[in-house]
């Protein structure tokens, strides 16, 4: 998977700086008609791959749920620290071997902040679009990325570059398997944002967060999942 020397170089530096997921989509992968959100060749034009990095988020954070909501939201935006280091430093990299890179913000941003297309609710490019081509994991009925190892309690951020590095993915159906049967998101969701069919009514979900929850996140969708990597087993880097 990671027989590339450019691609292998930035996941181990990825890893050193504690990314729990690394994984590399090719950016022609967003021209396939399934995909209809923003495109990475949007923001540049020359872009050739998407570099995604994923931290897992912390358990203790999202257990205790509904309770607890202001250290889950704090934790969420830990993790967004953390991934910006990350991803500065992986960037740096980048352009230091001869290419230009540009960091996309992390997904869990678009509701409420200037990320966001404020008509539609959607952020510029799908950073789990880009997981999914990536091989990091199937989307949930809940609009989350359920990635092997974590389940959806995982933040992504991504990088867009004209490096030609080497896809990591292989082609997966969309819909992970794991929630054909499994309607625990849709009835866990507090405002029915969230459908059998997989629609996400959006701005349910911003009006129920930046309205009866002042800006905190809410995240029993991601509680409620049944896909996640046990309690008490440590996290760590994936494994190539």
């Amino acid at each position: 998977m990671y027989n590339d020397p450019q691609t292998r170089t930035l996941k181990e530096l990825a890893e050193e700086r504690g990314a729990d997921l690394f994984g590399v989509a090719p950016a022609e992968g967003f021209l396939d008609k399934i995909y209809t959100g923003g495109m990475p060749q949007d923001i540049m034009g020359d872009c050739r791959s998407v570099v995604v990095i994923g931290v897992a988020l912390l358990q203790g954070s999202i257990e205790p749920l509904p309770k607890g909501r202001a250290e889950y939201t704090n934790s969420l935006m830990a993790a967004t620290v953390r991934l910006r280091s990350i991803s500065y430093e992986v960037s740096r990299l980048l352009e230091k071997q001869g290419n230009q890179a540009t960091i996309v913000p992390a997904e869990g941003s678009e509701f409420g902040y200037w990320y966001a297309d404020r008509r539609t609710l959607r952020a510029g490019m799908s950073l789990r679009y880009a997981a999914y081509l990536a091989g990091l994991g199937q989307y949930g009925l809940s609009q989350n990325l359920i990635t092997d190892e974590y389940g959806p309690r995982v933040r992504f951020m991504g990088i867009i570059t004209d490096a030609e590095l080497m896809p990591t993915g292989e082609k997966r159906a969309l819909l992970s398997e794991k929630c054909k049967d499994c309607l625990k998101c849709v009835e866990a969701c507090p405002v029915g944002a969230l459908s059998p069919s997989g629609e996400m009514a959006r701005e349910k979900c911003k009006e129920y967060m930046f309205t009866e929850l002042s800006g905190l996140r809410c995240g029993m969708c991601l509680k409620a999942c049944p896909v996640k990597h046990p309690l008490g087993r440590e996290s760590g880097p994936s494994k190539a």
